[in-house]
């Protein structure tokens, strides 16, 4: 890489995090759209880093870049939803799985319980912004324990999407008091080397999840989100 590369990749990088995080959390909700020059205004960057920032995005599913147009945020259906969260399903219940084999002690199962008290603490005080992040710190500690690196990979790519959809419905949900149990639970299996145990707790916590979310589409006839 040359001396003059570094800067214009970390511009990218810059970039590409500004825009993502605009869109999970809502801020450029689906089928908002932008032209390139907007977008890079409201970040006060350049067109080249914001051009370069958004083809990537759309690799990741979240955006459709249209020449001489800019850029669209791409909703995400209730079928994108279900077919997302079988695969986090799946690969998480793997993570938990290879967790599990280790028979982890307490100090490497540590963040997830510190992260389920977290999400004790937020629900506490009503705080679920706090309660989401500490929730997704889990699932993401989860996978980084479990230590395969392409798992973790694959299932980041999926990620973003499955986030978004849950901010959106954060506040449309019963209050998420089932989690952190599920949580604890998923804790001991691992705790105790039980490999079929952890895999069934977590299918069954995600799963709930999943279903809890399709449902707040259908209730509010939510074609997409």
């Amino acid at each position: 890489m040359t001396a003059n590369s570094q800067p214009t990749a970390s511009l990218v990088d810059a970039a590409h995090e500004q825009i993502r995080r605009r869109i999970l959390d809502n801020v450029w909700p689906p089928g908002h759209r932008a032209l390139e020059q907007e977008v890079a205004l409201a970040l006060g960057m350049s067109r080249t880093p914001v051009r370069e920032a958004l083809v990537r995005l759309q690799s990741e599913g979240l955006v459709e870049v249209v020449p001489r147009h800019g850029m669209r945020v791409l909703p995400v259906s209730p079928n994108d939803m279900r077919e997302i969260y079988q695969v986090l399903t799946a690969l998480e219940c793997m993570a938990a799985e290879i967790l599990a084999r280790r028979r982890p002690g307490d100090a490497e199962l540590k963040p997830l319980v510190d992260a389920t008290d977290a999400m004790d603490r937020a629900l506490a005080v009503d705080d679920l912004d706090a309660w989401a992040k500490a929730d997704e710190l889990f699932h993401a500690q989860l996978l980084e324990l479990a230590g395969n690196r392409h798992l973790q990979a694959t299932v980041m790519n999926h990620w973003d999407r499955a986030h978004r959809a849950r901010m959106f419905t954060l506040r449309l949900r019963p209050k998420p008091v089932n989690s952190t149990r599920e949580h604890m639970q998923l804790v001991e299996r691992l705790r105790a080397g039980d490999v079929e145990g952890a895999s069934r707790v977590n299918r069954a916590h995600r799963e709930r999840a999943g279903a809890e979310l399709l449902a707040l589409f259908e209730r509010f006839k939510l074609a997409q989100m």
